[in-house]
């Protein structure tokens, strides 16, 4: 599997205790996480269920923030919004996660469906790999004060909501001034987001397991303010003015608030991360591939690299 050895971390330990993390409005997902709740049982392992799926197959059930200390392990049933939740829940405590693609996309749920039971008889060994993923500490101010705050995997998407005119979005990097963006509004992304609404808004696809934050204008009115990739070290401040009131910030696309013209966003390299359990049937760049639509490989492709290898 081709990735960047040093974010990996190839795991030797063996999982004793797996958490169950589930979308409950996916169609059969009660009976789905009962069955691999007894099929893990079966193996000799202790199953902790969160509150909410566990109401459903008739179990006792925890939150998610006192799931993650008791596990070794946390499966996530769902998408990637399921996945974006359960990481800004159990950031304090970087239990690896494993996705399981119960959606139509999912970047972050690397394993698919049919391969959930092949995946578990490898991980359950423990032979398999994880990748540190960067976050991002976001606050929000007002007059100095601080009127909300959140870590985030993805992205801190400003936006100008349902204002009738673009906002000015004063930005400046390690207290050193870069532009004001007059723009529909700004995302500040980590390289795991880069795929998501960054890329949707013609930003660029950054390797994952970097440690980057990109900055990405929506309509920007001046067409050279383009995308830019800064160090993890730098630190972000964004101050909104506009004539309206309306604008929002949002988290991971799940927790937003309410914009004042002269409020600050201040981002910045969180020291919490998320571990990611790779698949182990499929590299990222064929992850990439499919979910990107660029076709299946070429007859031939890596036939010759691999008789190479063979012949030494």
């Amino acid at each position: 599997m081709l990735r960047e050895k040093t974010f990996l971390e190839i795991c030797v330990m063996k999982i004793k205790k797996v958490g169950i993390i589930a979308n409950v409005e996916k169609e059969n997902i009660a009976g789905f996480t009962a069955k691999l709740k007894k099929w893990l049982e079966g193996r000799g392992r202790k199953i902790f269920l969160e509150a909410n799926i566990a109401a459903m197959v008739g179990s006792a059930g925890f939150k998610i923030e006192d799931l993650a200390p008791r596990v070794d392990l946390i499966a996530v049933l769902g998408g990637d919004g399921t996945m974006l939740r359960t990481a800004r829940y159990v950031a304090c405590h970087p239990v690896p996660i494993v996705g399981i693609n119960m959606g139509t996309f999912g970047y972050l749920t690397e394993v698919n469906l049919n391969e959930t039971y092949a995946a578990f008889e490898l991980i359950l060994k423990g032979d398999f790999t994880t990748e540190k993923r960067m976050m991002l500490d976001v606050k929000v101010r007002r007059n100095r004060k601080i009127i909300g705050s959140g870590i985030v995997l993805n992205d801190v998407v400003i936006n100008r909501g349902n204002l009738s005119r673009i906002v000015e979005l004063e930005t400046s990097i390690n207290e050193q001034y870069l532009t004001t963006y007059k723009s529909d509004g700004l995302i500040i992304s980590t390289p795991t987001g880069s795929t998501a609404y960054c890329l949707s808004a013609g930003g660029p696809i950054v390797f994952p397991g970097k440690d980057l934050i990109i900055i990405n204008p929506i309509c920007p009115h001046t067409l050279t303010n383009r995308p830019v990739i800064f160090p993890e070290s730098s630190i972000l401040q964004i101050t909104i003015w506009s004539k309206e009131s309306g604008a929002t910030v949002t988290l991971d696309g799940q927790e937003s608030y309410r914009l004042n013209s002269g409020d600050v966003i201040s981002v910045r390299k969180s020291k919490h991360f998320t571990r990611l359990v790779l698949s182990p049937h499929r590299s990222y760049w064929e992850i990439l591939r499919s979910k990107l639509g660029w076709g299946s490989i070429p007859p031939g492709v890596g036939k010759e690299k691999n008789a190479s290898r063979a012949e030494h």
